[in-house]
Parts: C-alpha cells; structure tokens; sequence
C-alpha cells in the first residue's frame, strides 16, 4: 500500500446491488473531469449488498470541492438507496494515541510516523498513568495526563474530548490503552476509534492472559485489532494476526511474540484507516486492501 494520494476524494458506499451502479458512479466522476486512481467493489450474495471504494484526483475536478457531496447525494445516492461518506486527502488525518503502562504499541506507532511511513498528524497523546510521558516527550509530542476512576470517568473524559476537539483530533487509536472507554465517549467518534488485543479473548481474560496461555500449552498465539464499541471488544474487527508457538517458548518468549504479533496488527488497521479501506457494515467490515 503506497502513501495516500494528494489532493484525491474517496467514496465508500454500500447499497442495495443493483444493475449499473459502477457504471453510474464512475460517469459521475468521468464527465466531471475526474481521474479515478483506484476502484474496488464486492457483492454479498447472500445478503445481495454490493459495496464499493472509489478514488479520483480532484486536480481539474469541475465540481468544487465542498458540493461534490450534494451532486453526488442527488445523482447517485438517493437513486440506489446508498449508504456512503465522502472523505479527502487533504488535510492529513489527525491521530491522538490512548496510552497506559505498556510502550511496545506506541513505540512502534511514532516510530513510523517519524520515518515518513505514516502520513498522519499526532497532535497528542493522553495516558492514564504517566509512565509513557518520557516517551511522548523524547518525540517532541505533548503529552497530557487523565487519572481516572470510578468517580471522577464522566468528568476527564468530558475533559479528554474538549482536548481532542480543540486540537481537531479525527481518529482514535489505543495503544494498549487499559481503560474501558464509556459509550458517551464512543459516540463522539464512531468507527474512529482503533484498539488492540490478545486474541486470547475471552478464553484467557485478566491482567496476564499469557501466564494463563503458557498454563494450558496453547499452539497458536495472536492479536485483533477493531473499532471501538460499547460492547467490549466485540466491535468491528479490521485486522487480525497470528503465529505458532510450543512448549519450547518460554513465558517471557510467549510475551515477546505477542507484542510483535500485536504491533503488527494494530499498524496494519491503522494504516488502512488512514487510507479509508475500511467498511462498517452491520458490526462487520468489508476491508478493501
């Protein structure tokens, strides 16, 4: 997957399948002087939904930017009962990292984004103990600290939204952030909001699901990351992961091979959320790759 494209649109849709609708939607963008860079589109059979992405460079685009949607809303959407949001390239995604006591996720997100891998801003990142803010400063990034409890959730999290708001943060991304986030907060950003964990789940729950893995001698060990739900770790899933393991593997070893397996997945869903691969469809994704 190559860096996202400057100054392109994307539609992601999903409607009844329908005879034409390809046909329709790319003369809409052909007749309005639109280079399409990348379509791609499936059909549920068993549902009948088609689903499509579509891309095209908005250089020399005869519709303005901030209209495209109603024309299309007119002339595509409303004629196949369409689901879909438009989104840019321009201005680049805005990312804030949720952060507890664990670095090896948030290391390997800023790792990438100081290489040039990631074409995203990261205005913040919030932690629930301050044991990352070192990390967040050796990478110039402000660091802001919400403790939290049963009593005082609903008032930082009030707080914590005011701060994304004000730094136009668009998305979410915990990295082993271990915090249950409260529906109030989810509904600001639905679809927006990325965590990871050990596929262990729910077989292996608690604070040392490996220690419990490495008791029963399990041969497969591996992680999932999805969008945030107010059911606990049953949103959308985006990515998952896998990778073998024996009773050679130590605790420690068994440890080890889990977080790379989960930095792995996590950066795998939040780099197809920056380029809008990603689908949400009845707790489901349709992941265009």
């Amino acid at each position: 997957m190559t860096r996202r494209n400057k100054n392109s649109a994307i539609i992601l849709m999903h409607c009844p399948d329908a005879k034409g609708i390809v046909a329709q939607v790319t003369a809409f963008i052909n007749d309005n002087n639109g280079n399409i860079i990348t379509l791609d589109e499936h059909v549920d059979r068993l549902d009948k939904t088609f689903y499509m992405r579509i891309e095209w460079e908005l250089d020399g685009f005869q519709i303005p930017k901030e209209k495209i949607a109603d024309f299309f809303s007119t002339l595509i959407a409303a004629r196949y009962n369409m689901s879909w949001k438009i989104y840019f390239s321009e201005p680049k995604p805005r990312m804030a990292i949720f952060v507890s006591k664990l670095s090896h996720c948030l290391y390997d997100i800023l790792s990438r984004v100081h290489s040039g891998e990631w074409d995203v801003e990261i205005p913040l990142i919030i932690g629930n103990h301050r044991d990352l803010e070192p990390v967040a400063k050796q990478f110039g990034i402000p660091f802001h600290f919400f403790e939290i409890n049963e009593q005082n959730k609903a008032e930082q999290e009030k707080k914590e939204l005011e701060l994304l708001k004000k730094n136009n943060v668009t998305f979410v991304v915990l990295a082993r952030y271990m915090q249950i986030i409260s529906e109030n907060f989810i509904n600001h950003y639905p679809n927006e909001i990325i965590n990871i964990h050990h596929s262990f789940l729910p077989a292996f729950p608690g604070a040392k699901p490996y220690h419990s893995a490495y008791q029963r001698g399990v041969k497969i060990i591996g992680a999932t990351s999805h969008y945030v739900t107010s059911e606990l770790d049953a949103g959308p899933i985006i990515d998952q992961g896998i990778v073998r393991v024996s009773h050679r593997d130590s605790i420690d070893r068994l440890i080890m091979k889990g977080k790379d397996v989960e930095k792995l997945v996590l950066s795998g869903a939040i780099l197809l959320h920056i380029h809008r691969r990603i689908l949400v469809y009845n707790n489901r994704t349709v992941v265009f790759n």
